[in-house]
């Protein structure tokens, strides 16, 4: 199989760069350069593309702005972000399982990046890709505590694949270092971000943190006991157990109250 790439850059020696950089992968054609997000929308427009090389900083419309675009259709192409520094757009691309090399691009990164695009391109995971491609663009740059941003999925992703996980399908979440274990009611999914950090997204009037490493959908509680001098269980709907720490017990009664 052979992958039709498209590099977006408004620098030459940017674009020659990755041109020879993927020369040394016999899978790659490079099928078109671009100087810009309006050139590169015609150039998509007129040919099957499957992976785009994507400046972010770039005179007129910024390589954000042609991704969101990309993310409109219904089957984008895979969108390799290129930047040489941007560290809230990097945070942003990693929590929704998308692509990105830094400038200089080494060898060994833009190699695991290729095996990646690669990977989904034969698992036929452009759809699943394009669902948080348009998750990322949803969020915008609104940051977290919005309401109306407060995330409703997130994007998983594994070897070749990523996965679109629905919040309101997820029980209870619990901690895992830098990583949170999603509980959904048949498995768990591990999700890479700390707890800390993905409860900002969260909408509190369906979430709730009740231990230091966890935190539940408030519909979910179905019994709060005390177990011991200053500790307590919640018990799912599903029947799950989960610690409570003493600090949280009356947000969680109110909460169970208030349902």
């Amino acid at each position: 199989m052979m992958v039709r790439a498209l590099i977006v850059d408004d620098e030459e020696p940017g674009r020659v760069n990755l041109r020879y950089a993927l020369a040394d992968h016999a899978r790659w054609q490079v099928v078109g350069e671009c100087p810009s997000a309006a050139a590169a929308q015609v150039c998509i427009a007129a040919q099957d593309i499957d992976v785009v090389f994507l400046d972010i900083q770039m005179p007129g419309d910024s390589g954000l702005v042609l991704a969101r675009a990309l993310a409109g259709l219904a089957n984008p192409p895979l969108v390799i972000f290129v930047t040489a520094h941007n560290a809230f757009a990097l945070e942003a691309f990693e929590v929704h399982a998308l692509d990105y090399l830094l400038k200089p691009v080494h060898d060994a990164r833009l190699a695991a990046a290729l095996a990646r695009a690669e990977a989904m391109l034969e698992l036929r995971q452009r759809p699943a890709y394009g669902a948080a491609l348009r998750a990322w663009a949803d969020a915008g740059d609104e940051g977290p505590g919005t309401p109306e941003r407060y995330w409703q999925q997130v994007s998983v992703r594994s070897v070749g694949r990523i996965e679109c996980i629905r919040l309101g399908d997820v029980d209870w979440i619990e901690t895992c270092g830098n990583y949170v274990s999603l509980h959904l009611s048949a498995r768990k999914v591990m999700y890479r971000l700390p707890l800390s950090r993905l409860l900002a997204h969260l909408d509190p009037a369906c979430f709730l943190r009740v231990h230091r490493g966890a935190v539940v959908r408030t519909c979910q509680a179905a019994n709060l006991e005390v177990v011991g001098d200053g500790a307590w269980r919640l018990t799912l709907r599903s029947g799950v157990l989960v610690a409570v720490s003493e600090r949280y017990v009356e947000a969680l009664r109110a909460a169970m109250r208030e349902r």
